[in-house]
């Protein structure tokens, strides 16, 4: 129906050309839309078990090899410094030579790296392959937020693109209950090789169904003959096709000083800013929770399972978000859900306290949905921010300022372990920074509305 009113118009109006977006906004939701939104949801769900195993893994690890506490720092901090590399690294890359490709790319390499990783005969060589294993993970994620949000049409786009990203929550919530379950069988090895298979196994598919951005291919000038039988794919019922053309304010060259200039430069910081904060809260709590609740004298399989509640929450609240961004608006939702974090956390280390395991849970569930859920929001709402020239770069460089946050919080985990600080004291630490995420994406709201006015 949608197809047919498109054609009318521009039949009418004798317009053979349009923009990428009013074209994807005209169309019903095609097969080859499902399938962006299917594959990327697997890639990123893999990616979430990937990110999260050496979490749940982390106990056992210091069992075999008799390490401290603070020896796990490097581990963690390994993996995610190279998930930031791969971020800063693959995002440019991504705007030049395209979405598909680097994609693809980048799950060979997380996929080969932790598949060696099972094989690792100490925590120096773990602790190599990890960062190896983080460039192809910090490369995966962006691009699939991208090429999904350059596939959904803008009224449904934060509802899409947080549904998408829910794979990387329900991934790491895999992790757990697979650890927690099988760690006993398939030791900390098996794990890792389960890390490694995975995504190898979902290369052929990517390679076959995954097509490239037809935001970027106009962008791009590629052959109008490639361009078309895109189109065709997408929308095989309309019988006259448009030209289309990128937007008025898109440009072909791309450049991380495009983050910079004097549209995005205030936008940019901010939304680092908030990349930073919920990523330090995150990881810390992904990263070490496991280990506080083993000292607390909790089993390893009941600290994984109330670990995989955190996971559980941020894909709720990532779905409930996603909605409700859509509806009311990106800024006002993410600001109040960054401010029902910091409150939650402060929650979990009272909880903690009065020894109430079934507290905590509900706590934890709450930090989940507030800022892990938020977080995925965020990664939506960064999508729309930046033009297709600079959109990987921008969606890549911000989830590298969030490793930032995700370094320190893994490192800060063991040090305010060493202070003897105990759950409760270091779980309540965490509403400052959530605080500070709110006031960021609350104006960053505010700055937005100025550019556009």
């Amino acid at each position: 129906m949608l197809q047919t009113v498109l054609e009318e118009n521009m039949m009418a109006n004798k317009q053979s050309s349009m923009d990428v977006q009013q074209f994807i906004d005209h169309i019903p939701f095609s097969a080859v839309q499902r399938s962006v939104l299917i594959l990327c949801f697997i890639v990123v769900a893999i990616d979430g078990f990937d990110t999260a195993a050496i979490g749940f893994i982390a106990p056992a690890l210091k069992a075999q090899w008799g390490l401290q506490p603070t020896a796990l720092a490097p581990l963690f901090g390994a993996g995610l410094f190279g998930l930031m590399s791969g971020a800063l690294i693959f995002g440019p890359l991504a705007d030049r030579i395209g979405r598909k490709p680097i994609l693809i790319g980048s799950v060979l390499i997380f996929g080969l790296a932790s598949l060696v990783s099972a094989l690792s005969p100490d925590i120096t060589t773990l602790v190599i392959l990890r960062f190896i294993t983080g460039l192809g993970l910090g490369g995966a994620m962006p691009n699939a937020i991208t090429i999904t949000s350059e596939y959904s049409p803008t009224k449904r786009r934060a509802t899409l693109v947080t549904t998408m990203f829910c794979g990387f929550t329900l991934g790491s919530a895999l992790g757990g209950i697979v650890s927690a379950q099988l760690l006993e069988v398939l030791n900390w090895h098996g794990i890792l090789a389960i890390g490694g298979i995975l995504p190898l196994l979902m290369v052929p598919f990517l390679i076959s169904l995954l097509p490239e951005s037809l935001r970027f291919m106009v962008l791009k000038k590629r052959p109008t003959a490639q361009i078309q039988k895109a189109m065709r794919r997408i929308a095989p019922a309309m019988q006259t096709l448009p030209q289309l053309v990128a937007s008025a304010d898109e440009r072909n060259n791309t450049s991380v000083k495009d983050l910079f200039n004097q549209k995005f430069a205030f936008s940019t910081a901010l939304i680092w800013i908030a990349f930073f904060m919920s990523f330090m809260i995150i990881y810390l709590i992904s990263s070490w929770l496991p280990t506080l609740l083993t000292n607390t004298g909790a089993s390893l399989q009941k600290a994984s399972l109330v670990t995989s509640v955190f996971q559980i929450g941020g894909t709720v609240g990532a779905i409930a978000l996603g909605l409700l961004m859509d509806k009311i608006g990106a800024s006002r939702i993410l600001s109040i859900a960054y401010v029902l974090g910091a409150i939650f956390v402060v929650l979990c280390g009272t909880s903690s306290s009065v020894s109430s395991i079934t507290l905590l849970v509900i706590c934890i569930f709450g930090v989940g949905v507030c800022i892990s859920g938020t977080q995925v929001g965020m990664n939506a709402y960064t999508s729309t921010v930046y033009p297709t020239n600079c959109r990987a770069t921008g969606v890549s460089w911000a989830n590298a300022a969030g490793r930032f946050g995700s370094i320190l919080g893994s490192i800060i985990g063991g040090w305010l372990m060493s202070l003897n600080l105990g759950m409760s004291g270091i779980l309540n630490l965490l509403a400052i920074p959530a605080t500070i995420a709110a006031i960021a994406v609350f104006l960053l709201g505010r700055q937005l509305k100025a550019v556009q006015n």
